[in-house]
């Protein structure tokens, strides 16, 4: 997994020996070997008591030997341990440990020196509520006294018109050639199906054709592929809407917005 912490971007992962056998058993076993108790050992890594045995439970019958026994009673009163094939397993679980933790060192020094990788991973960090999130280069900005418009190209070569403040125009640092994320609601947009452009105040009008329909009692979201088929954008409108409309995949339409209903964004460095 990519992630950016801090400055710097970095690659993540989790070992995973199979049937369920992962982290998280892991940590589980290692608590138990340290407290010799289930119930302290639960609340060491964050378990209910019962999640806890679930997950013992479930190990224990996956692997080809039982990894922890219970007693009860006893001169020491009890207890939960690891048995022998539970410490080599515990065992081998570290040894991967150690040695997944170099390799991802080496991996990251790999990835910070390929500029070209950083590149393409900026568009992989960006989390936004809006449904529609995509990503292209600045082709034109204009700025007024209060106002600036930005056209943006996108990778299949469709401009998006947006319309943002000075300010904000000056705070995402804004210039031709800058990438930027284009985000959109799918309640901002409309579609319209017929070969022709309209004549509409609405700066945008992209044109493509319905993908997919997912309908439920009330609403309706149409996938829209864009022209070159890079993009695709979700749309949002009533049932009745898409029926009256007579969307089905591969019918050509448009997809309207204005150019306030588009959000930009840059990543920070």
């Amino acid at each position: 997994m990519w992630q950016r912490d801090g400055r710097s971007w970095c690659v993540q992962g989790d070992i995973r020996l199979g049937n369920g056998l992962d982290r998280h058993l892991f940590e589980l076993l290692r608590a138990i070997d340290r407290t010799g108790s289930i119930n302290a050992a639960a609340k060491q890594v964050g378990l209910s008591y019962k999640s806890a045995w679930t997950l013992i439970e479930r190990a224990n019958n996956k692997s080809a030997k039982t990894l922890v026994v219970s007693e009860t009673g006893g001169q020491k009163g009890g207890g939960t341990m690891l048995t022998g094939s539970g410490q080599i397993l515990l065992k081998l679980f570290e040894s991967l440990e150690q040695k997944h933790a170099q390799l991802l060192v080496e991996l990251n020094r790999a990835v910070e020196s390929d500029t070209e990788a950083l590149r393409l991973l900026k568009p992989l960090t960006i989390r936004t509520t809006a449904a529609n999130q995509m990503f292209g280069v600045v082709w034109l900005i204009r700025h007024g006294i209060v106002g600036s418009e930005a056209v943006v190209k996108l990778k299949g070569g469709e401009y998006v018109c947006a319309n943002l403040s000075r300010q904000e125009a000056h705070a995402l640092e804004l210039a031709v050639g800058a990438e930027v994320a284009v985000l959109i609601n799918n309640t901002e947009i409309t579609l319209a199906t017929g070969p022709e452009k309209l004549r509409l105040s609405a700066r945008n009008q992209l044109w493509g054709s319905v993908g997919r329909i997912e309908l439920d009692q009330v609403e309706a979201e149409i996938i829209v592929n864009l022209k070159g088929n890079e993009e695709t954008l979700s749309a949002v409108m009533t049932r009745a809407s898409a029926e009256r409309m007579r969307l089905k995949p591969g019918l050509q339409c448009r997809a309207i917005f204005k150019a306030n209903a588009v959000l930009l964004a840059t990543l920070a460095c």
